[in-house]
């Protein structure tokens, strides 16, 4: 079983890309990790739906295979420890998962309704950077906690 992120562009601020690559580096201790970006869409003069449409595409054919799991404001909340088991069971399961965080018109609704998940991050809207450098922290916290480490208090 691989996880595959994938996140729509790279990070524009070069702090908030050193904190993505750090907690992605330790997430890779624990899952098979495989992150794949994919092109943001040149959103002057096209509508917000256009916008998520072209990026959705994008996204869904870098995880094709993989159950897939949408990281969406609205979507379900697990305490870490809860997300720690299931990520664990999805890992026994032998399948791919697939974690996709849109750009910054968020997750074109055709997409998010393939997703066999939808995943909150937060109860809170959060640029797209950021929602990655949380679930890669999340990660890494999940691995620590099936493996019994310190790091989760």
């Amino acid at each position: 079983m691989r996880v595959i992120v994938s996140v729509v562009g790279r990070p524009r601020n070069s702090a908030l890309a050193d904190a993505i690559r750090d907690y992605e580096t330790r997430a890779a201790r624990y899952w098979p990790l495989d992150v794949r970006e994919v092109k943001e869409e040149n959103a002057r003069g096209l509508a917000p739906d256009l916008v998520r449409k072209r990026e959705a595409e994008r996204l869904s054919d870098a995880v094709k295979g993989a159950r897939l799991v949408a990281c969406e404001v609205d979507g379900t909340a697990m305490p870490s420890e809860k997300f720690a088991s299931w990520l664990q069971r999805e890992r026994e399961s032998g399948r791919d998962i697939a974690f996709v965080i849109g750009g910054a018109f968020g997750i074109a609704p055709d997409l998010s309704a393939t997703a066999e998940t939808r995943l909150s991050l937060s109860p809170l809207t959060m640029p797209h950077e950021l929602a990655r450098l949380v679930l890669a922290e999340q990660l890494y916290r999940a691995g620590t906690l099936v493996r019994g480490e310190p790091y989760h208090k």
